[in-house]
């Protein structure tokens, strides 16, 4: 059943969805400068509970210090409260929730119909992604960035700045990258169908460059959300 038409009325509810290397990041720096919404992020969130020893942060705690994932309840529990803050009533953009579809049905349960909630899927292939993340070098003196398909030191794997020879990060190697995108294709990408249904979810090309990405994603939110 498709979602009713926003209101002006309603408070904004932005989530990302997209592979890494989407460009999801990028596009969230976007949307809080321009759109004026808070950027929420559950491992914020838990770092703030559990380094202020609140009662959801003792909980965290607990299943982290156990080696276990918080439970979506907790989660829930944690993001309604952010929620409720002052800083949030223009609206807020979601960051790493929900991940799961059982965690998207329990945002949905929990969030009152005083919120509209707007889905932008950023669809970019996993050759795409595989070439800016397995692609990327970085120089360990400098922190300069390349990508040796898109932005190529002039001399392969020698920093342009300072001469140090790049490396390649832990999470950009080859399989690491694999093994993320096999994970958000088990488990994030069944969003996709779940918020279509919905009638709350538009994709966005995101193989463009992050101008027009960004570009897109803010008119297509200040048609949805009558701003």
């Amino acid at each position: 059943m498709a979602a009713e038409a926003p209101t002006k009325d309603k408070i904004p509810l932005i989530v990302l969805i997209g592979g890494p290397g989407s460009g999801k990041g990028t596009l969230a720096t976007s949307i809080v400068k321009d759109f004026g919404v808070v950027h929420i992020s559950t491992g914020d969130m838990f770092r703030y509970h559990i380094k202020n020893e609140t009662p959801i942060g003792k909980k965290a705690k607990s299943f982290i210090e156990a080696g276990k994932l918080a439970p979506d309840e907790l989660v829930i529990d944690m993001l309604k409260e952010r929620l409720q803050q002052p800083d949030c009533q223009k609206g807020a953009l979601l960051d790493g929730f929900p991940r799961t579809l059982a965690q998207a049905k329990a945002l949905e349960s929990s969030v009152n119909d005083k919120y509209n909630l707007v889905v932008l899927y950023l669809d970019v292939s996993d050759a795409t992604i595989m070439q800016r993340l397995a692609g990327r070098r970085y120089c360990p003196s400098c922190n300069a960035v390349y990508n040796v398909t898109f932005a190529p030191s002039k001399i392969p794997n020698i920093c342009d700045v300072c001469g140090a020879t790049l490396i390649v990060r832990n999470d950009d190697r080859e399989e690491t990258v694999r093994d993320r995108l096999s994970v958000f294709h088990q488990q994030n990408a069944p969003l996709i169908p779940y918020y279509e249904e919905k009638g709350v979810l538009t994709s966005i090309n995101g193989e463009k460059g992050a101008a027009a990405v960004a570009e897109e994603a803010l008119r297509i939110l200040h048609e949805k959300l009558g701003k």
